[in-house]
């Protein structure tokens, strides 16, 4: 491999190289030789041979200050929720937050809003800024992106994931188990015609809640296609409202008496729209949400949701990117549980 010498300014004296010149002579990211010079345990050894070849040919010799510099930088973690209007991933990143600070770390929050081009973005945007790791909500259940940044050398944990391979470390909760738990609690109020407001099925979880509706179903001896209408919605409250005027604009002796919301902010807009019709929750129409955010206890209707640990998702998470380098992955799984209000036993 051939480099190109730093250029000369008008003065005469040969520019000092920079981790810049390393990188592209490495053909590695600026992220990489930071890793080789402050971690080199966490860099393949082939890519650290070639980063360590590439500062011996350049006679590289890293500026202290900037040294320092990289060295902080090495005390972020960057991480990408799905949405940041969601209360949920508010306190997953909240938990993230709070036991970073514990060991001096600081966090760097990014939203994908699903899009699985946005969160490319924001990966490169964390290596290049030389990142400590990386705690992320991936967009879609093929993570290579994020795989492909581990065997780079920086910390991955997947959150809200169960790590679909053994090398990543995930914490996640069990929403086929969730699913079934709100479901369950419908049936066993009387309700025999169950709708749901779910989100695509591109998305692992609503897949998984699915899943777990239609179980109770089935083992309450009911047909999922007599007994089950599904309704796709944005994963907003204005989804919730879209939702929920489409259940109401079907005959009363018909539509489902009962309805389970892939979350909570879809079960805000479902049960603002019922009241504003002029209808009883739950008298006219059972809601049940899902992550039971902040406010689901403290709406007029108080709303019944299945509870997810959000705060502790995110510290769980922190504390396995903080585990000292070369342990072997970890996969958490947290069971949900179902809160009972208002919204479903008035």
């Amino acid at each position: 491999m051939t480099a190109q010498a730093p250029t000369t300014p008008p003065n005469g004296v040969p520019r000092r190289a920079s981790v810049i010149d390393v990188a592209r002579l490495a053909e590695v990211s600026v992220g990489t030789v930071s890793n080789v010079l402050n971690r080199p345990e966490r860099v393949a050894a082939a890519t650290r041979s070639r980063v360590e070849a590439a500062i011996e040919q350049l006679n590289f010799v890293p500026n202290s200050a900037a040294r320092q510099l990289r060295v902080g930088a090495a005390k972020m973690v960057g991480s990408i929720v799905l949405d940041l209007a969601n209360p949920f991933f508010m306190e997953v990143a909240r938990g993230l937050q709070d036991r970073l600070e514990l060991d001096d770390w600081a966090l760097m929050l990014a939203a994908s809003d699903g899009s699985p081009e946005r969160e490319a973005q924001f990966l490169r945007m964390f290596e290049q800024h030389g990142v400590g790791g990386v705690a992320v909500v991936p967009s879609q259940d093929r993570i290579d992106e994020l795989a492909a940044l581990a065997e780079r050398g920086v910390p991955v944990v997947l959150m809200d994931l169960a790590s679909p391979v053994p090398e990543i470390s995930s914490v996640a909760v069990d929403d086929v188990a969730g699913g079934r738990m709100a479901a369950q609690h419908l049936l066993s109020m009387g309700h025999e015609r169950i709708a749901m407001l779910n989100g695509p099925h591109t998305v692992h979880q609503c897949r998984d809640r699915r899943e777990g509706v239609t179980s109770a179903l089935r083992a309450a001896g009911l047909d999922p296609a007599v007994a089950f209408h599904e309704l796709t919605v944005p994963m907003n409250a204005r989804g919730g409202e879209l939702g929920a005027n489409a259940l109401l604009s079907q005959q009363a002796g018909q539509r489902a008496t009962a309805v389970v919301c892939v979350n909570d902010m879809v079960a805000l807009g479902a049960l603002r729209t019922v009241r504003l019709a002029g209808l009883d929750v739950p008298g006219d129409l059972a809601i049940v949400g899902y992550d039971d955010v902040a406010f689901a206890g403290e709406l007029l209707v108080p709303l019944s949701s299945v509870r997810r640990p959000s705060h502790t998702l995110g510290s769980t998470a922190a504390d396995l990117l903080l585990r000292p380098p070369g342990q072997e992955a970890v996969q958490v799984v947290y069971p949900p549980q179902l809160v009972v209000r208002a919204s479903t036993a008035g």
